[in-house]
């Protein structure tokens, strides 16, 4: 702080000081009280703009942020700070590509900053792009081997691009200098190729025992614990800690199964029957959506679909709810009403929105798949908007699809997923739904089948590029192998999915006894 405040009178600088002693305490009030004390004093002084705005992007004002951050910058146009903060606020505000080009200038001003590196890892994992962050963070990680959060980074940018351990390496580095790091251990929890030894167990039990652990901290702990445990052949204790650190996430979440229930059997009776004839039954002939409950195989088959060289994808786009909601906002109409009054045309109008939506990611191939699995209940207001659509279905069998469910911590969403009840509810109106849509949608509706892909993968790759229209390839039977596969934002590769034990329920015995009768009576859970 010294350094940055060279130059000011002595009564601004301790200012300035203040200021950022407030800052590092998140008191935006007195930072900002200080930061007007040294500007009437020092009208100039770029540290205090750059301040200022840092004040204004944690308030959430990034266009002031970006405001107060360029004018700091027209000041001190080779600092590396200022413009590190200019471009993040810059992302903020929706500014991805000059929020990127930013950070790169920064690392060009100041190489040997290891923050500017590691912000420009971050960058590029927003972006999806972890091959680039990878070489940032490396950088920064020349610079400061110590810097705990891009190793942290390091490790899910590896992961996501398969490379399991050095990822995995990373994360048991974080762990040797913050022991107690939670999301080092759920990330090494998540990788298939990392090995949990008994003293891992005995690190994790100390862990929850911490007094200063938060819920975030024992969720994590107890979902690593349980993959720790299950190394040691351990599966009744392995079932206790899933079942505690489930149920400390289920109470904080409030999922309600027979909203979801009612929500599902609306959108069966919505297109119950053939709607009207559309205007036109060609759009969408060229898209293909993905869909299917989590843990069941959509990303696999986003990635067999994305290795074909006619096709592009986008992974977990929220563009069809995002269009849905803007309906239900524009008519102030609750979903159901509008949709059981729209017209041929009104469906037609929505069709050619989305695809004025994906037309910037399309890259000019001849196939877009959008894989977003949560759209299973979404199947008949796709087929509405564009009649010549087609949707996949990743399915996979209920008890290992259901109990893998429950076992994951998921980054966000899929609230269902912390109670067996509400998991094999879920499942009900998963079922039920789908096999309505493939009656309904017969020429449209495909389901790919994980198990029978896993026994014998190129006759079902094949089966589902004939119903995609799309000639056959060898490498989508060989996907892993290529360099093509658009990489999701997921710690899950595609070795990953390829190599994991898909049969781990036998393993719990009568601990999932429960879990295996309301599957077979297909009850819904309130």
């Amino acid at each position: 702080m010294r350094d940055r405040a060279a130059g000011l009178p002595v009564a601004a600088a301790d200012l300035l000081e203040r200021a950022a002693s407030a800052l590092e305490a998140q008191d935006l009030r007195a930072a900002e009280a200080a930061l007007v004390g040294v500007l009437a004093l020092a009208p100039a002084c770029a540290e205090a703009m750059r301040m200022q705005g840092v004040v204004l992007h944690l308030r959430g004002d990034f266009p002031g942020a970006v405001g107060l951050l360029q004018q700091a910058h027209d000041l001190k146009p080779d600092d590396a700070l200022i413009q590190m903060n200019l471009a993040t606020s810059r992302y903020a505000g929706g500014e991805a590509d000059a929020a990127l080009a930013g950070l790169q200038r920064g690392c060009a001003m100041a190489p040997d900053f290891a923050p500017a590196w590691y912000n420009l890892g971050k960058m590029y994992m927003l972006q999806e792009r972890p091959a680039g962050a990878v070489t940032a963070l490396h950088r920064a990680l020349d610079i400061e081997p110590g810097h705990v959060p891009a190793r942290m980074l390091l490790a899910q940018a590896q992961a996501s691009l398969g490379a399991t351990l050095p990822a995995s390496q990373n994360y048991r580095e974080v762990l040797r200098l913050e022991p107690d790091q939670p999301s080092a251990w759920i990330g090494l929890a998540d990788l298939d190729a990392a090995r949990f030894s008994a003293d891992d167990v005995v690190q994790l039990q100390r862990a929850l025992r911490l007094p200063e652990a938060d819920l975030h901290a024992r969720v994590c702990f107890g979902f690593a614990l349980t993959r720790a445990l299950e190394e040691q052949g351990n599966f009744g204790e392995a079932f206790r800690a899933l079942r505690k650190a489930n149920g400390l996430m289920h109470r904080q979440l409030g999922w309600n199964a027979m909203k979801a229930t009612a929500m599902a059997e609306t959108m069966r009776q919505l297109f119950a029957q053939p709607l009207r004839s559309a205007i036109d039954a060609t759009p969408g002939g060229d898209i293909i959506f993905v869909v299917g409950m989590p843990q069941a195989g959509s990303l696999l088959t986003g990635q067999i679909l994305a290795t074909h060289p006619q096709v592009a994808m986008s992974d977990g786009s929220n563009e069809m709810e995002q269009l849905i909601d803007a309906e239900s906002a524009r008519r102030q109409q609750p979903l159901r009403e509008w949709m059981a009054a729209a017209t041929p045309s009104d469906w037609q109008r929505l069709g050619q929105d989305y695809l004025a939506r994906i037309e910037p990611v399309r890259q000019r191939r001849s196939r877009f798949v959008e894989r977003t699995p949560r759209n299973w209940r979404l199947v008949g207001a796709i087929m509405a908007m564009l009649p010549g659509a087609r949707v996949v279905n990743s399915r996979r069998g209920a008890l290992e699809t259901c109990f893998a469910c429950y076992r994951q911590l998921f980054v966000g969403g899929h609230e269902f997923s912390y109670d067996l009840d509400h998991v094999a509810s879920y499942w009900s109106d998963y079922d039920r739904l789908t096999r309505h849509w493939r009656r309904r949608f017969p020429a449209g509706f495909l389901d790919h089948d994980y198990e029978a892909w896993q026994s014998d993968p190129e006759p079902q790759v094949r089966r589902l590029l004939e119903f995609c229209a799309l000639p056959f390839d060898p490498a989508c039977v060989d996907f892993h192998r290529t360099q093509r596969v658009e990489r999701a934002a997921s710690s899950m590769a595609a070795g990953e999915l390829m190599r994991r034990d898909s049969l781990r329920c036998a393993a719990y015995g009568d601990q999932l006894d429960r879990l295996r009768a309301l599957l077979r009576a297909g009850v819904t859970i309130g």
